[in-house]
């Protein structure tokens, strides 16, 4: 799941997204408004972390243009206003929920939680291919009658390749969306996670479903 947190205060934003990521998000970061509102124009988030007081384009200017271009992904707004005018102002402007500063992580990630499943209620609980099966639920794999245990990343990675199955993803498709627009697609990182998977769900199995597709990346499939 990717989401965009917009947080100037760079102390706050990091610890924001390394809970996150912690947590099995991919998450891109954007420091005011301008540079939220054109990665929140440009890529698909299930969720994005707006503050609303940044340097610049504010965050509630940055929601209705959001609402305005019809960009309905969920919207949490952090604040340290929690005034009821304030609440209403933001909801108007079209949040989803709103989170007053400080707040507690597991908080924040519960909502997080709660706004991702509302937009994700048409999505199947459950992804497969073959005779693997991974719960969007409890984020966990089977393949046959064996369970396998993911880590974090691997879990990320293994839903985008079953979400995808069948198309052939590049190296740099698969960062953007597993790691993040920053991430440094000259390290082999991305090849060590998918050996990860294959050492998990193909080692030992006549039936192989993670192809490389030489010179260009991998593929998800049934042969």
């Amino acid at each position: 799941m990717r989401l965009l947190v917009v947080e100037d205060e760079k102390k706050v934003a990091g610890f924001i997204s390394k809970g996150l990521e912690e947590e099995g998000y991919v998450v891109d970061i954007a420091f005011n408004g301008e540079e939220g509102l054109s990665l929140a124009l440009q890529r698909e988030y299930q969720v994005i972390v707006l503050d609303i007081n940044l340097p610049g384009l504010d965050g509630l200017s940055v929601l209705k243009r959001l609402r305005e271009k019809k960009v309905t992904t969920p919207v949490l707004l952090l604040t340290v206003r929690a005034t009821i005018e304030d609440k209403v102002l933001g909801l108007d402007q079209g949040a989803d929920d709103y989170l007053a500063k400080p707040f507690a992580f597991q908080e924040l990630v519960a909502r997080i939680r709660a706004l991702a499943r509302r937009s994700a209620d048409t999505e199947p609980t459950e992804l497969r291919i073959a005779d693997l099966v991974l719960d969007r639920i409890t984020r966990t794999a089977q393949r046959g009658q064996e369970q396998i245990e993911l880590t974090a990343r691997e879990y990320a990675l293994l839903a985008y390749f079953m979400r995808n199955q069948g198309r052939v993803l590049s190296r740099t498709r698969i960062a953007e969306n597993v790691w993040g627009y920053d991430f440094d697609t000259e390290t082999n990182v991305i090849d060590v996670y998918v050996n990860y998977l294959r050492n998990k769900i193909d080692a030992d199995r006549e039936e192989k479903l993670i192809h490389t597709v030489r010179g260009i990346g991998y593929v998800m499939k049934v042969e």
